[in-house]
């Protein structure tokens, strides 16, 4: 247990169980299930893949029993590193069942028999690790685009519902809660940012949908890499692996990732003459990637649905954050729940455009309900003010019109 307590400890940092206080939400569940959950899968399955603990010698070969001592682990070397093969007419579950061949293509065969080289497995824990870092890019790419921005803003806010003093409070854990001047100059903080960058938040927003979309085409784009890695097979694992009735001697999942094995090596004889030496070889790898690529097939489907999905939402939110109170009360109530209703001011987001509406969103997502509130109602506050200036020099415009056509 403590072995594979340690194999697994290098992913004990990308893994929050423990709630941050600090931390800003950048992002929503559909991106993390990218950049964390396929991520830390795709890199146990790396780990686990090359790891002899769970699984022993990753290939064991018999070869004749008057070969040289330690000749075995030289085969087993060269068969690992050259590939292995199995013969195409004996991947046959019929005649595994008679007992003709003691395992599915492993047999006589002659030059002229076609044959299927298995070199995949080698590679098998650095495709894994590459298509870890590949779903981890986009978010790396979306934080350093958006800067910390939010983060900055919404520091020390997360306790500020309950700032009840004239100073600071210090409290268990290392958390500080802010004074009613700190929570409000924080609030302005917020309030002033916002106002300063309306209508020009659109860079920030197009970041953000472009690397949702381009999560969405990096699973696809894995599904595609995957099949052409395991030689046309991964588009139907799924269905082969559900639609098929097992049985102990032979499965179709035994054509993609056999168990047992063909390898010939090689050598010269004492007399200087090659000799052939055809071993039998055992893979108890393929045991482990036969899971995790079934695993993978099932997730990466999930995955590219479930993104669809939120590229739908997404789209949803474009059309109606200006057009509906209903659909922008029902948001911003999961964004920022609680019992305050700051709600009857949502008349801010109609004068918004929508790279505004969503860093209003984010901003929600990060503070309390109750300081959403302070926030919300302020910034109505300070629409409602412009909108009067706006009027006031319009009115004061069309006055001037008539006196400059008299002059």
């Amino acid at each position: 247990m403590a072995t594979v307590l340690g194999t697994f400890s290098v992913l004990k940092d990308y893994i929050k169980v423990k709630i941050n206080q600090d931390a800003a939400v950048i992002d929503n569940i559909v991106f993390k299930l990218h950049y964390r959950a396929t991520f830390l899968a795709l890199l146990a399955g790396s780990l686990l893949v090359s790891s002899r603990q769970f699984i022993g010698e990753h290939i064991k070969c018999i070869v004749d029993k008057n070969a040289a001592k330690d000749f075995d682990r030289v085969i087993e070397s060269f068969c690992f590193f050259m590939s292995t093969f199995t013969v195409t007419k004996h991947m046959n579950r019929t005649t595994v069942e008679l007992g003709h061949i003691p395992h599915p293509g492993v047999g006589p065969s002659t030059n002229e028999d076609n044959v299927t080289y298995h070199a995949y497995y080698q590679w098998v824990p650095f495709v894994l690790f590459f298509q870890a870092i590949i779903f981890y890019i986009p978010h790396y790419m979306w934080r350093k685009a958006e800067g910390g921005r939010v983060k900055t803003l919404v520091a020390g806010l997360h306790m500020a519902s309950i700032s009840l003093r004239e100073e600071k409070v210090e409290i268990s854990g290392g958390k500080t809660i802010p004074s009613i001047n700190d929570r409000n100059e924080q609030i302005q903080q917020i309030r002033r940012a916002f106002l300063d960058r309306v209508h020009i938040n659109r860079p920030w927003t197009y970041y953000l949908i472009f690397y949702e979309v381009l999560n969405f085409i990096n699973v696809l784009a894995q599904i595609y890499i995957t099949d052409k890695f395991l030689a046309g097979a991964f588009i139907e694992l799924g269905y082969t692996a559900t639609a098929f009735e097992y049985n102990h001697k032979m499965s179709p999942l035994d054509i993609v990732f056999p168990k047992v094995t063909k390898c010939i090596f090689h050598k010269y004889g004492p007399s200087g003459t090659i000799q052939n030496h055809d071993a039998l070889c055992v893979m108890s790898l393929n045991v482990v990637n036969e899971k995790i690529f079934i695993f993978l097939w099932f997730w990466y489907i999930i995955l590219a649905i479930i993104t669809g999905l939120g590229l739908v939402w997404r789209l949803l939110t474009i059309v109606l954050h200006a057009r509906s109170k209903a659909f922008n009360r029902f948001i911003f109530s999961l964004a920022c729940p609680g019992k305050y209703n700051p709600w009857n001011v949502l008349k801010v987001t109609h004068e918004y455009y929508y790279g505004d509406w969503l860093f209003l969103y984010y901003i929600a997502k990060n503070v309390d309900n109750y300081v959403f509130k302070e926030l919300l109602e302020q910034l109505a506050y300070d629409l409602e003010n412009r909108r009067l200036v706006r009027f006031n020099d319009n009115i004061t415009t069309l006055e001037e019109e008539p006196l400059k056509k008299a002059s």
